[in-house]
């Protein structure tokens, strides 16, 4: 086990050099305005605000991750066909057409495959270096580990021996006073709240409803419940500090998926059936605000175009015709 951290530790040492330096930087700064050098509430402030600068800074990888889902999800429906289209077709020709047609379809939607897989390979890591830069505190004050960046033994052991109310931010649960505890387990508390809303209102508002029923709805709240319960295991293994790290992503990705469902639903979903409806009304905000037909006008007008076509075409297709090609030696 102590390996395979020490390889983790090797792998993003980059990662969490900057990591340090961005912590001890709002530390500097909380410093210069007013708090006490060694105050645990100003290393619990660097802690907070260190993971909110960190995410801002993906933020735009979380962005680019929504929009290529939202393109996916839009495609589902003309890829279905498609699968549908050549089911149970082994053949070179026909396997070939698909992917023809697969790749044409993400050509038009202006879509990759991997789109939405990159910015989340860049964010795993940047998630790994947060936690394992602010884990790794206890070891390097204790000089177990090398310092890390700004990380010294001294600013760690000063980090580690800090006092939040009343519970150092190196202390476990169980090596912690009794009110220290009370402090630890109502912050597990509203960690594993923030969890489980999440998941729920991203379940309850942000899943299509055909797949609210069933075996799929008994696993989704076997998801919103368990998920939760994991933190109660790892408050008891993890330092304060480590703690309040969890408590601020939590509610930094509970507002992501606040904005993510509202601005980017899936399609079938409540949210997406509210977003609908948003939509709607503001087309038609929009049209009456420029004098602009109706929706019903413009699809009146469009059926009874296609009407006086057909009409003078006799609803028959019209044949291409092929222009005569002259003959050699004319």
């Amino acid at each position: 086990m102590g390996g395979f951290i020490h390889l983790i530790s090797t792998i993003f040492y980059p990662l969490e050099w900057i990591i340090s330096w961005i912590m001890w930087a709002c530390h500097w700064v909380l410093v210069r305005c007013g708090m006490a050098d060694g105050s645990g509430f100003a290393w619990c402030l660097s802690i907070i605000f260190m993971t909110m600068i960190v995410r801002a800074c993906i933020f735009p990888l979380y962005t680019k991750q929504i929009n290529a889902m939202a393109k996916m999800q839009a495609m589902q429906p003309e890829l279905a066909k498609i699968n549908a289209k050549y089911k149970g077709k082994k053949d070179p020709a026909s396997q070939e057409a698909k992917q023809r047609e697969t790749m044409q379809i993400y050509k038009e939607a202006g879509s990759n495959p991997l789109t939405s897989c990159l910015p989340m390979l860049v964010q795993g890591p940047v998630f790994i270096a947060l936690y394992d830069s602010l884990f790794n505190l206890s070891s390097i004050a204790t000089g177990k580990i090398k310092p890390l960046g700004a990380f010294t033994r001294q600013v760690a052991s000063q980090i580690e021996n800090t006092v939040f109310i009343n519970v150092k931010l190196s202390a476990l649960f169980g090596s912690a006073s009794g009110g220290g505890k009370w402090t630890i387990g109502i912050i597990t508390a509203f960690m594993c709240v923030s969890m489980f809303y999440m998941t729920f209102y991203t379940m309850h508002y942000n899943t299509p409803i055909d797949q609210l029923k069933g075996k799929g709805r008994k696993a989704q709240w076997g998801m919103a419940i368990g998920m939760p319960l994991l933190y109660i295991w790892s408050a008891a293994i993890a330092p304060f500090g480590v703690l309040i790290y969890w408590l601020t992503t939590n509610i930094w990705s509970l507002l992501q998926t606040l904005w993510q469902v509202n601005r980017f639903p899936v399609a079938g979903s409540r949210a997406g059936e509210k977003k609908k409806a948003r939509d709607l009304k503001k087309e038609i905000a929009r049209r009456a605000k420029k004098g602009l037909p109706t929706i019903e006008e413009e699809e009146e007008a469009r059926v009874i175009a296609e009407q006086e076509q057909k009409s003078v075409q006799g609803y028959q297709r019209v044949q291409p015709v092929r222009k005569k090609s002259k003959k050699k030696g004319k």
